[in-house]
This record gives structure tokens, sequence and C-alpha cells, in this order.
């Protein structure tokens, strides 16, 4: 039989604990052996009784219960992972400094696992200096700390604090997991990915568009945040859930996303263009619906070109040793366009791939052929679309 992997659930205590809940049964429905570890303040607002019965396994909570196990080492010794969610501004202060006064920061101390935090407090709390060194000093040693989400918090407070998703948690946990103890190679450094279709508009109900689904471009982000990576996702136009850690800008047309993709790549290390940016737009926008007239053909429609932002943010690189990666969605002809458009993009890496209808648009797979300035080819097989963007930050990684 397969051992499953093993798992500890830290929560620490803040009114987020309930969603912890939902992340202990994602972990446990995917196949793995969950044992929560909770702080005493957190069983304020979830308790004992309701973590054993979701994990099937009994909370530890104290050092001092089952004391010939000796469980404040053994848990953390035999752990594939250890996730903490929520993990409180006090947690974090005590993983950076050492402390072992519970439980759980023994497990911390012990573990020789990869180790998660899912932070969540009042934004005040995360952004104070304080705060900030920890996640700096818990980084630096090899910890994944996801960066709170934007939205609502205790009360009335709205900001950046938010426990993330428990399902994009818990997508970060499994990426985490599959690489297994390796030091994230993207710590310290921030990486800037364009994703989904631009739309142009005609009047106020009708665009030009694409296919494009946004999720290699999703798939990239998830990927870079579980390999370290401060991620700003620029999203077009898609119908996918925000994954956790990451700040998500959303934009409309090609032009919105040039400004938005240019004001991000400021001080990034890398600039990932996997979005489908239109290369045209109509040269006038309607200001009313086009209406259909009997027995007239529809006027023609003049289109403008729209910036190349690719080929901008290769030739004027916002620091150097930024690292620039391309996309190419061909039809035809697909390494030789591939070929000539990264010598006209001046992008370090392009990744190529065969587009249609029922290819790629929409998939929850891909394959490609990722092409280097530097005269390099790398075959991805087809696979799932993670797979292929743990291969390009593999590439990218290198260049850094």
């Amino acid at each position: 039989m397969v051992e499953k992997p093993k798992v500890v659930l830290g929560v620490s205590g803040g009114i987020a604990a309930y969603k912890a809940c939902e992340l202990l049964r994602r972990l446990t429905e995917s196949g793995h052996d969950v044992r929560v570890v909770p702080t005493a303040a957190s069983l304020n607002f979830v308790g004992e009784a309701t973590w054993s019965a979701l994990s099937g396994n009994p909370a530890s909570t104290e050092v001092w219960e089952s004391v010939h196990e000796v469980p404040h080492v053994r848990i953390g010794q035999s752990a594939d992972l250890v996730v903490v969610a929520p993990a409180t501004a006090d947690m974090l202060a005590k993983a950076a400094h050492g402390l072992a006064d519970d439980l759980l920061t023994n497990t911390l101390l012990t573990a020789r696992c990869p180790v998660v935090f899912a932070p969540a407090m009042h934004t005040e709390m995360w952004e104070h200096p304080a705060t900030q060194e920890n996640v700096a000093t818990l980084r630096r040693r090899g910890a994944v700390v996801i960066e709170p989400a934007v939205g609502r918090l205790t009360g009335k407070d709205t900001g950046k604090g938010r426990l993330p998703d428990p399902d994009e948690i818990f997508e970060v946990c499994r990426h985490v997991l599959a690489r297994g103890v390796v030091e994230p190679d993207l710590v310290g450094r921030h990486v800037v990915i364009s994703a989904g279709g631009t739309r142009e508009p005609l009047d106020p109900v009708r665009f030009l568009g694409n296919r494009s689904s946004g999720k290699q471009g999703y798939a990239l982000a998830r990927t870079a945040v579980a390999r370290g990576a401060r991620v700003t996702l620029v999203s077009a136009n898609t119908a996918l859930a925000d994954p956790a850690g990451v700040d998500v800008v959303r934009v409309g047309t090609a032009v919105q996303l040039r400004e938005a993709v240019l004001k991000a790549a400021a001080d990034a290390d890398v600039v990932v263009m996997a979005a489908a940016v239109a290369d045209f737009r109509p040269a006038e926008y309607a200001g009313g619906k086009i209406k259909k007239k009997d027995g007239q053909d529809p006027a023609p429609v003049a289109l403008v070109r729209n910036p190349d932002v690719l080929a901008e943010i290769s030739a004027d690189r916002a620091r150097a040793g930024q690292v620039v990666v391309g996309f190419a969605a061909e039809t035809d002809d697909v390494l030789a366009n591939g070929r000539a458009k990264l010598t006209r993009k001046g992008c370090d890496l392009l990744v190529v791939n065969e587009v249609g209808e029922a290819r790629t648009f929409g998939s929850e797979e891909n394959e490609a052929v990722i092409l280097a300035s530097d005269g390099a080819e790398t075959a991805v097989p087809y696979g799932p679309k993670e797979a292929l963007a743990e291969v390009i930050w593999d590439q990218v990684a290198v260049r850094l």
C-alpha cells in the first residue's frame, strides 16, 4: 500500500480559523493524512472535537499529552508538509524568532519538510514593520509565506489581510508537496504575469476578443507562489478564482494591459506575457449600439494597431537582468513562426504552442516548445498546464 502524504495543519488564533475546516476537507479528500495542531487561542473559534472529526485523527493541542510519544518532536519529524492557516501576526513572530511555547511552535522547529504560512490579520498588523521583517526572515529560511488577500476583514474593515480562499491555499500546498524538500528558488523575486485575453470594444455591447481562458497564466502564478515569489497577475477578462498569495490587477483592453504591466514591471525581476493581447482594435468606438439596417450591409470596421507590449518591455527593460518571457500562439508553421517572433520581439524565452478552436484554449492541458534567445529549445510534452509552468520557471530561474 502507498503511504498517504502526512500533512500537519497548524491553526492559530484568528477569526479565519473556521476557514481552515474547508482546507482540511480538501486535504483529506485528496488523499492526505492530516493531523491538526491548533493553538490554545484558536480553540476559542473552532473546537478540538471538530478538528478530530474532520481529520479522522486526534487533534494535538498540548505538549504534555501522550508524553511517551514525544509529540513535540515526532509530529514535525514525520511530516511531509506543515501548513499554518491562519497564521496570525503572533504566530509569524514566534516562528521567525524560534520560540517554542506550545505544540505548534515546537512542531515548526522540528519540521524538516516544506512549511507554508497563510497569514490572516488586520491590514495595519500585516503592514507593520515588525511583521514584514518576520515574514522576510521566514522566507529567507525557505518557508513559503503566502501574501494575504484583499477584502472584508473583521467588522466593517476592509483591506489586505484576509485569509486567501481555502481552495487556493490547497493548490499552493499541492504544488509545494509535489516539489518536495527543494529550496524555493524564486524567494525574494517579484514576477509579473499577464493572463487572459483582451477585449477591444466596438460599441457598448460588442467587442473584438479571443478564446483565451487565462488558465496558463494562472497556472504560472500559482506555481510561482509555491516557489516563493511575490506575484503580480495582470488579468484580462477571466472567470477564474484569484490564486492565493497573488496581487491581481484586472484589465479589459490591450491599452489597459500595457499600462498595468509597465507599472508592475518597474521593480520586477521577471515579466511573463502569457495573455492573448489583441493585435488590433477598432479605429472608432460607437457610443451607442450599432443597429442593423434592413437591406443594408454593415459598414466595414476600420482597425488600428495596438501597442506591442512584449516588444516594448524587451527593448526597454525596467532594471538590469530582468528576464522577459513571451508566448506565441500559432496555427501553422509553429516553430518557424515562433523563431521569427523570438527574434522580432527580443525576449529571453518564447513559449510556442499550437492553438485552435478545440486546442489549448480553455483546456487544462497544453504542450509547447520553449525557445531561448541563446538558441536552446526545450520541448514540453502534452500534459497539465501546471507542468508547463514548472518547466518555464525552471528555465527562468537559471537566467536570473
